[in-house]
């Protein structure tokens, strides 16, 4: 994770400078504008009153061409400067990661070259409609003319629309997909709809005194919830007695706490994903994690083999050295090899693991057998 924290921090360097290159150029023009402006107004008064153009005025515009023309300069530089902070990046990605990835993975996974590309763009597509980002994806399935049915875009649609009114602290929404989907929320033991209504509970004891009797009213919509959520009906009802005081004097002030509004999002997130058949994380965020953990360590095995002239040992790059033929062997240093590669190693009668520097017995080999 040492390279992934050196490119963030290349990364961090280039954000910082667009933030503080938009803030100076936001500054610049406006202060440019603001002196263009009084020049004008200047202009406009001496073209009313009828008299020519004076010396000092003629002295002012070519000083503000020059301020014009010295601010486009600067700006410019400065844009360019980013430019060179961003081609950083991608050094810093060339010098931190290897890029030839090839030997470990089989030319015979994709059919083809353009089903390969297909496939990418499919998982790109759907980790843009997960993250909510629409736009970028309609826009990259009419540049790549991949074609995505609306059925597909659908959940994503209206999980989207939910999780956005959730942030703007909208239960309208969520509490009526939860109510229309009660009956398999309830099989798959899902607390949603308790937690929507709880939520809009607290929202009306936050409204004081004012909202007691609203509140007394909406507490009916707990009735089908008594039995699992008894004691936080409790102390929901408990907290009334304070309301004339204040809540956040109260003992029941945590009830008023902004994180449950980031725990219903979570919440609403996780169990519609489930009730719909679809991942919480993204299949593009997943295979990225799992490549970031699996990839490194094939690559090592393959150095290794390399190093030691066991090539022909891996000899199918879609499948780790290892067969019924050609079974795993632990080591006694903990570390695994296949057996073919173990008596290549073996030198006068010893044997030396190609991941550590530890010498032993090559007969002490255990056979792993999954």
């Amino acid at each position: 994770m040492e390279q992934c924290a050196c490119v963030e921090r290349e990364l961090d360097k280039v954000l910082q400078k667009f933030l503080t290159y938009g803030q100076h150029c936001e500054q610049s023009l406006e202060e440019l504008l603001h002196y263009v402006g009084q020049l004008r107004a200047e202009l406009a008064s001496a073209a009313l009153k009828g008299t020519p153009l004076s010396a000092t005025l003629s002295m002012v515009m070519s000083q503000c061409c020059r301020k014009i023309k010295d601010t486009v300069q600067k700006l410019a530089s400065d844009h360019k400067d980013i430019h060179s902070s961003v081609s950083r990046v991608g050094k810093a990605i060339d010098r931190n990661f290897d890029s030839e990835i090839c030997g470990v993975v089989s030319d015979a996974v994709w059919d083809s070259r353009e089903r390969q590309q297909q496939t990418l763009q499919m998982a790109i597509v759907e980790h843009l409609y997960q993250q909510g980002m629409l736009s970028v994806a309609e826009e990259l399935c009419q540049e790549s003319t991949l074609n995505v049915d609306l059925d597909f875009k659908q959940p994503f649609l209206e999980l989207n629309r939910i999780v956005e009114a959730l942030h703007e602290q909208d239960l309208g929404p969520a509490l009526e997909w939860a109510v229309s989907h009660r009956q398999r929320l309830l099989e798959l033991n899902s607390s949603l709809e308790f937690k929507l209504h709880r939520l809009h509970f607290i929202r009306l004891l936050a409204g004081g005194p004012e909202k007691q009797l609203e509140a007394l009213s909406y507490a009916r919509h707990f009735q089908p919830f008594a039995r699992l959520h008894q004691r936080e009906i409790q102390v929901m009802m408990g907290s009334l007695v304070y309301l004339r005081l204040g809540l956040e004097k109260s003992p029941y002030c945590h009830l008023l706490d902004n994180s449950h509004w980031a725990e219903i999002c979570e919440t609403f997130t996780r169990d519609a994903c489930s009730l719909l058949g679809l991942s919480v994380e993204s299949p593009l965020s997943v295979s990225f994690a799992s490549g970031c953990v699996a990839l490194p360590v094939l690559m090592n095995i393959k150095a290794v083999i390399e190093q030691r002239q066991c090539t022909g040992v891996w000899s199918h790059k879609d499948e780790l050295p290892t067969s019924d033929s050609n079974p795993p062997i632990k080591l006694i240093c903990g570390h695994v090899i296949s057996r073919d590669a173990l008596n290549k190693l073996i030198n006068g009668g010893k044997l030396k693991c190609p991941y550590c520097p530890m010498e032993q017995n090559p007969a002490d080999g255990k056979r792993i057998i999954f």
